[in-house]
């Protein structure tokens, strides 16, 4: 579904990724996991099209997203969640999730303007499926609440259902555990489970290794810009580069 082949990325003399490679298969969830500073963020944004790669190509269907604008890859069937949230705070739940969907609704703005029946029939679909998708987080009992009023780990799963609301192929992930409590990431850890499960891909990046070891089918390690490790979490926990990367190199005596 996703590949990216040899993929570097430079900002004028810097160079933040080196010859990267590595593939997403449909109804997966791949995990790319690194130390703070591998190059993991600016990956999810040459996926995205917020910046395009120095050398390589990306993938999405067959595609090569080089040429796609960023505000057409959601178009595509590509959605993201921000490691800083990006809610509407002072709307409620369920209208956070309906702004998903705009591309989705199908009505004029001369319906909207005078309320057609063709508005009115495709915001009350709207208002339905986005209960349900509040309802995969567990969120659908809130969803008339203004979603300032949240918790912190609440307002992450209100946008990861919203970035479903775009009903995306696949959907990528950013650090979608940070700043959750343990209780939390083993709920969201469920969910993520569940909505794999009812069709849809996933590529999160994380440095949380537990979370990831015990969601992921196959992972990538980014350090320094380069790949050193890719396969499934039992290969990848053992993997003497993963372990220096993350720990440190144990010194001789």
């Amino acid at each position: 579904m996703l590949e990216l082949a040899s993929v570097s990325k430079h900002f004028g003399g810097l160079q933040v990724l080196q010859d990267v490679s590595f593939s997403v298969k449909q109804g997966s969830i791949f995990g790319l996991i690194g130390p703070n500073g591998a190059g993991k963020t600016t990956i999810v944004n040459l996926i995205t099209g917020l910046i395009n790669p120095s050398a390589g190509e990306i993938r999405f269907n067959g595609q090569n997203l080089h040429a796609v604008a960023a505000h057409n890859i959601t178009q595509l069937g590509i959605a993201r969640t921000f490691q800083n949230i990006r809610i509407f705070k002072e709307m409620s739940l369920l209208e956070n999730v309906v702004v998903g969907m705009h591309r989705h609704l199908g009505y004029s703005p001369l319906s909207m303007l005078f309320k057609l029946n063709s508005f009115k029939h495709a915001e009350a679909s709207a208002k339905q499926r986005a209960l349900e998708l509040l309802s995969w987080v567990r969120l659908d009992h809130k969803a008339q609440m203004l979603a300032d009023n949240l918790s912190y780990g609440e307002q992450r799963k209100l946008e990861l259902a919203r970035a479903l609301a775009t009903e995306p192929k696949l959907l990528l992930l950013d650090e979608p555990v940070a700043g959750m409590n343990p209780a939390e990431k083993i709920e969201l850890m469920e969910e993520i489970k569940n909505i794999r499960d009812r069709g849809f891909s996933i590529f999160m990046i994380e440095h949380d290794m537990r979370f990831v070891m015990e969601l992921c089918d196959q992972i990538a390690v980014l350090n320094f810009g380069k790949i050193i490790a890719q396969g499934s979490p039992q290969e990848v926990r053992h993997n003497p580069q993963v372990i220096e990367a993350y720990l440190g190199k144990e010194e001789e005596v």
